[in-house]
């Protein structure tokens, strides 16, 4: 074990292994982010490595996301001296991820999928003493009314809490405590891929609800950022799943316990092989840039619509998805501005999962503008009546 500062942890999080970005695959990238993870493990030694949920992109992923994974913690087991905090997310299917514990060494590894109501830790010593830590699983209300029997259980902060004292229960007397969750921690920036799934912020869990933790390692919001405090901290996704978060930095967090139990934590960037970029400018401003393999959105300035501008733009970007004119999106965010905020969002996300789930396939760029063309002739009758 590692006998430097302290305890050393590796933060990761929202991997969402078998993910499309607008039909493309993102199987490279992700094998990208994985090998930058090992790197970083040689590299830094760590003595844990933390993967707070959403490992993959939905309940039943596709086998080759399995397989990418398995050989991500094969390497971690083979390679390495780190041992392993994993939970599952509310896109992971508790279940599976539960069942990777059954033949892993209990000494090296707490692995987490449903909801339990007594929450033992891993419990690992650096040469200041002990380190308890804690996997709480992403769980809905139904499921913790079903695990803490006689607790009173209404929302999502009540099955954190639960969780929590589930937890603290089992924390050594003067262990150090590190909590890792899955949650939608109030105050925190979202993206367009991960807002609250309901209004009035019933989703969202208040940050003392970790009270007593020295660090908080948090999945579920893919944007890099603290939370109440510096020690309660969303490592980010390592990929950017939409275009709201273009040129956005993708970072792990390196995480050192010192004895006292503060943390220092050092933010170790991602490189991923394709970035995330919108374009904006006439057809001919943009046929005369750098050819990339980015994921590009254009954005065209043209006065007059252009003829089949998509093929030509993917002749120089490959990966050119979501053509937009900008006059358009002025008319469409004006008529969005006018709209109920808290619905504004959500009726596309409801449709694209629908899609996802029906025909498991992500909705194409043509689906997706006839649906938002449609939602917003919808917002603007209602912003008017």
């Amino acid at each position: 074990m590692y006998l430097g500062v302290g305890m050393k942890i590796l933060h990761v999080a929202d991997l969402h292994l078998g993910r499309l970005f607008n039909g493309w695959s993102l199987e490279v990238d992700h094998a990208a982010i994985l090998a930058q993870t090992l790197q970083a493990m040689a590299e830094h030694q760590p003595d844990v490595l933390i993967i707070a949920g959403d490992i993959f992109d939905r309940a039943a992923p596709p086998a080759s996301a399995v397989r990418q994974f398995n050989d991500f913690m094969r390497r971690v087991a083979l390679d390495t001296t780190a041992a392993v905090v994993m939970i599952a997310g509310n896109h992971d299917s508790g279940d599976r991820i539960g069942s990777m514990a059954i033949l892993t060494d209990a000494k090296r590894a707490l692995i987490r999928g449903p909801l339990a109501a007594d929450e033992y830790p891993l419990v690992l010593a650096d040469q200041y003493g002990p380190v308890a830590f804690s996997a709480l699983p992403f769980g809905y209300e139904f499921a913790a009314r079903e695990c803490f029997q006689g607790k009173p259980i209404a929302t999502l902060q009540d099955v954190m809490t639960a969780q929590v004292a589930a937890a603290h229960r089992y924390v050594p007397p003067g262990a150090r405590w590190v909590i890792t969750a899955h949650a939608f921690v109030a105050g925190c920036a979202t993206s367009e891929n991960e807002r609250p799934a309901r209004a009035g912020g019933i989703d969202q869990v208040e940050p003392l609800t970790f009270q007593g933790a020295h660090y908080v390692a948090l999945g579920h919001l893919h944007r890099p950022q603290q939370v109440g405090r510096p020690f309660v901290r969303y490592s980010g996704s390592p990929l950017a799943f939409g275009f709201d978060e273009a040129g956005a930095q993708k970072s792990m967090c390196l995480v050192e316990l010192d004895a006292a139990g503060n943390a220092s934590i050092t933010m170790i960037p991602f490189s991923p092989p394709r970035g995330v970029r919108v374009l904006t400018g006439t057809l001919a401003d943009l046929l005369l840039m750098t050819a990339s393999n980015d994921f590009i959105r254009p954005v065209l300035t043209d006065d007059a619509p252009r003829i089949d501008p998509m093929k030509q733009l993917r002749e120089k970007f490959p990966y050119a998805c979501n053509l937009t004119y900008a006059r358009d999106e002025k008319m469409r965010d004006a008529s969005l501005a006018a709209a109920d905020p808290a619905r504004a969002h959500q009726p596309i996300e409801i449709v694209i999962d629908f899609i996802k789930q029906v025909r498991d396939s992500e909705i194409s760029d043509a689906e997706r503008d006839l649906v938002i063309a449609a939602l917003t002739d919808i917002q603007t009758v209602e912003a008017n009546t």
